[in-house]
């Protein structure tokens, strides 16, 4: 389990440095082009807090990149029928073409590495990861946080 947590940890540092390299003549970081996917690809408009829990990250950083991605036109706002101070943040038309950049700019890599180690290996991991974010979220979540 130490390997695989380690493994972890060092392809999160690999992704995230290369992600801000691939990104950054769009005026994107790893992390922005991270919050960016995390309201494009959710179902539904999200709260700064609950982008924060899925991506594992505090809500003051999390709300610090959603303000500053809300200056630059690539996230809006609007009311949250649930949570009156609790916005829901959405991607506007620009964060929408931000992020397809952002996931261009990367596509040679993301090839490489499906060509390389290929997608059944890929999904089985995928599916192993986030079988261990579930056990770590349920004996260290407290209920109200499922």
């Amino acid at each position: 389990m130490r390997e695989l947590a380690l493994a972890i940890f060092e392809a999160n540092g690999r992704l995230v440095s290369a992600g801000n390299d691939l990104v950054a003549h769009l005026g994107l970081t790893s992390a922005w082009w991270q919050v960016l996917a995390a309201l494009r690809y959710s179902p539904v408009p999200l709260a700064v807090a609950s982008i924060a829990r899925n991506m594992g990250l505090t809500r003051q950083a999390v709300q610090r990149i959603v303000d500053l991605l809300a200056e630059r036109g690539l996230v809006a706002f609007r009311p949250n029928p649930h949570h009156r101070r609790a916005k829901l943040a959405i991607l506007t038309p620009a964060g929408a073409d931000a992020l397809l950049g952002a996931e261009r700019a990367v596509a040679s890599l993301d090839q490489a590495i499906v060509d390389e180690i290929g997608a059944a290996r890929i999904r089985e991991a995928t599916a192993t990861i986030q079988a261990m974010v579930r056990v770590i979220s349920d004996r260290l979540d407290g209920p109200d946080d499922h």
